[in-house]
């Protein structure tokens, strides 16, 4: 039995990330939905099953493992293996549940081709380094590639992928150029070598603003869970009209006065310069909400912003609501204090929350959607 050690509650829109999906099924035919690390912290299993009746037909996720688990839970799609086979039981695993990974390693050929002659032939999607400078073999690398697979016809490829390293900075346009033609040179000599593969360059903001990096399939990662790309740019109107499909809140525990002088949590890091009102929310990095965000952020307090006041501590956070109760508003606890999303003018969007954490959107994603979800 799992228990649950706290009362933060995850909300995900179902309906928001189909929105999302849909934005860009109108910007290309074959969207692969990039679910790895459950889903961004959506969840997996759940994202995928809303995702199959809206025509997804490929998933991509992180490592076999996770592929298995969305294998087991009934999905016919077909699913990417984004970050490759590591160990034995993954090299099983792609036979076992008809995976298709990225390859990106000389090694990983040889193990597939030793594997395939007793297990049968096994499709492969080809990882180049177009620029990253991760995963994938080099440009260069590619007639080596080319002999491997002709001398090796059980390791069919039918994918060709690489990933653009600046696409959504609007101003490091000829490095994504420069990437394209790389892919480019790739995807033709592979064809040309008499493999008919499919390729796929693209992920969110390349989608959105550049059609040199089309091919016959785009990646969409974090735009499906409603965050743009080209937030705070000068390309921001690509993305807008995309829907937040992730909501967290925590308790108000207890409501107090502090008065003026007074500090509050450990090291009274903020004194109170008036007499104040906070709320103590039960919320704190035991839950993965960041210490960084002591002293700095906002909740949403009854639609209104109210100021996280003192170091966020391991399972609580206080924040200021003395303007919510000057304006008559009840603040009590059990109440909500919406840490992402909520209502009214107050609500905290994805790219608020990671401004004031000191990151991007997809940690707190990742985090937060640790902790128990609900789906509506």
């Amino acid at each position: 039995m799992t228990i649950q050690y706290n009362k933060i509650k995850v909300e995900v829109a179902l309906d928001n990330l189909c929105h999302n999906y849909r934005f860009f099924k109108r910007l290309h035919r074959d969207v692969i939905a990039v679910i790895k690390s459950d889903a961004y912290g959506h969840g997996l299993v759940e994202t995928a099953r809303a995702l199959e009746p809206e025509g997804a037909t490929t998933f991509g996720v992180g490592y076999v493992n996770e592929a298995v688990e969305l294998r087991k839970s009934g999905t016919r799609a077909r699913i990417l293996v984004l970050l490759g086979p590591v160990d034995d039981a993954d090299y099983a695993g792609l036979w076992e549940h008809d995976l298709l990974p990225f390859i990106g390693r000389f090694e990983q050929l040889e193990r597939l081709a030793a594997e395939a002659r007793t297990r049968g032939p096994v499709d492969v999607a080809l990882k180049f380094d177009t620029g990253m400078r991760r995963l994938g073999f080099f440009p260069e690398e590619l007639g080596r590639v080319i002999d491997f697979l002709k001398a090796h016809p059980d390791v069919r490829p039918v994918m060709a992928s690489s990933h653009l390293a600046r696409a959504d900075e609007p101003e490091h346009r000829p490095d994504v150029s420069l990437q394209s033609g790389r892919f480019s040179v790739v995807l033709d000599g592979l064809r040309e070598a008499g493999f008919p593969v499919e390729g796929c360059l693209a992920n969110s903001a390349a989608a959105l603003a550049f059609d040199e990096c089309f091919h016959d399939s785009v990646r969409l990662g974090i735009a499906l869970y409603g965050c743009n790309p080209f937030h705070g740019t000068e390309r921001e109107e690509l993305g807008m009209g995309l829907k937040p499909a992730m909501a967290v809140a925590a308790p108000i525990l207890q409501v107090r006065a502090l008065k003026a002088g007074e500090g509050i949590s450990y090291g009274w890091t903020h004194v109170a310069e008036r007499e104040s009102t906070v709320a103590v929310v039960g919320v704190g990095y035991a839950d993965n909400y960041s210490r960084s965000l002591s002293n700095t952020g906002y909740m949403n307090v009854h639609g209104h912003r109210a100021p996280i006041v003192g170091r966020v501590c391991m399972q609580m956070t206080a924040v200021d609501v003395t303007a919510i109760m000057g304006e008559g508003r009840d603040v009590s606890p059990g109440d909500d204090a919406w840490l992402l999303g909520g209502p009214g003018p107050g609500t905290i969007t994805p790219e608020d929350l990671a401004g004031w954490w000191g990151t991007i959107t997809y940690e707190p994603f990742c985090l937060l959607g640790m902790n128990p979800r609900t789906y509506i």
